[in-house]
C-alpha cells in the first residue's frame, strides 16, 4: 500500500493551526482576567456584578446580554464593568454548547422532552416547525439557563471576590512598602546632615585666611593688572 506523505503534512499543519488558536484563546483569557482584577471598586460589588453577568450569560438573550447586565447592575448598584465582562461566557464559540445544554436541561424539567428535531435538510417545513415550537424552546432555554446559571454564578462570585480582594491587598502592600522606602531615604538624609561635625570658629577663621573672599574692589584691581600686562606683552 503506497504511503501518502501529504496526509502527514496536512495533519501537522492542522495541529499547528489548532495550537495557534489555543494559545491565542489562552492569551485573550489571561488579558481579560488581568483587566478584570484591576477594576477599581469594592471587591464585593465587583464580585456581585460578575455573578450577575454570568447568570445573564446563560439566559437565551444573546445580543442583549451586555445591555441587560449593565441595566440590572446599575439598578442593584453593583459593578457594571464586571457584569459586562462576565456575559462574554456566551460567545460565538461557546453559545452552541451552552444553549444545547440548557435546552436539554430545561426540556427535561418542564416535561416537553427533546421535541426539537432538526434532522435532515433545512426547508420551509422545518422553519414552520421552529416557529410553532419557539415558545416551548424559549421556555426550555430560560428554565435551563436559570438552573445552570445560578450555581455557576455563585461559584463565580466566590472566585472573583477572592481574586479581586487578593490583588487589591497586594497592591496596597506594594504602595505601603514604597512609602516606607521613601520615608527611610528622607530619614537617612536627615541623619547624615545631623551627624556632620560642626565647623568651629577657629577653623572658619583659618579657612577665610587661606581663601579670602574676593571683594569687587579687588576684582577691579586684578582686572586692570591683567589688562596692563597684556598691553606690555603686545608692545
Amino acid at each position: 500500500m503506497p504511503l501518502n506523505i501529504g496526509i502527514f503534512f496536512q495533519y501537522d499543519q492542522d495541529v499547528r493551526i489548532n495550537d495557534r488558536v489555543f494559545y491565542f484563546m489562552v492569551k485573550r483569557v489571561r488579558k481579560l482576567y488581568e483587566r478584570f482584577i484591576q477594576i477599581r471598586g469594592n471587591p464585593k460589588e465587583i464580585a456581585l456584578g460578575f455573578a450577575l453577568g454570568l447568570f445573564i450569560g446563560f439566559s437565551p438573550t444573546m445580543g442583549l446580554q451586555i445591555a441587560l447586565a449593565v441595566f440590572f447592575a446599575s439598578i442593584f448598584k453593583w459593578n457594571k464593568y464586571a457584569a459586562a465582562i462576565a456575559v462574554w461566557i456566551t460567545n460565538p464559540l461557546t453559545a452552541p454548547f451552552i444553549y444545547s445544554f440548557t435546552y436539554v436541561i430545561g426540556a427535561k424539567l418542564i416535561g416537553t422532552g427533546n421535541s426539537l428535531n432538526l434532522a435532515g435538510n433545512f426547508d420551509w417545513n422545518m422553519l414552520l416547525q421552529l416557529i410553532e415550537k419557539s415558545p416551548a424552546i424559549f421556555i426550555s432555554l430560560f428554565v435551563g439557563g436559570v438552573v445552570v446559571g445560578l450555581p455557576i454564578a455563585l461559584f463565580g462570585y466566590y472566585l472573583s471576590f477572592n481574586a479581586v480582594e487578593r490583588y487589591q491587598k497586594n497592591l496596597k502592600e506594594k504602595l505601603r512598602l514604597q512609602k516606607e522606602k521613601l520615608k527611610l531615604k528622607v530619614l537617612k538624609k536627615k541623619l547624615v546632615e545631623q551627624t556632620k561635625p560642626p565647623v568651629s570658629h577657629k577653623k572658619k577663621h583659618l579657612l577665610s585666611k587661606l581663601h579670602p573672599p574676593v571683594t569687587p574692589y579687588v576684582k577691579t584691581i586684578n582686572l586692570s593688572n591683567e589688562i596692563n600686562s597684556d598691553r606690555a606683552a603686545n608692545r
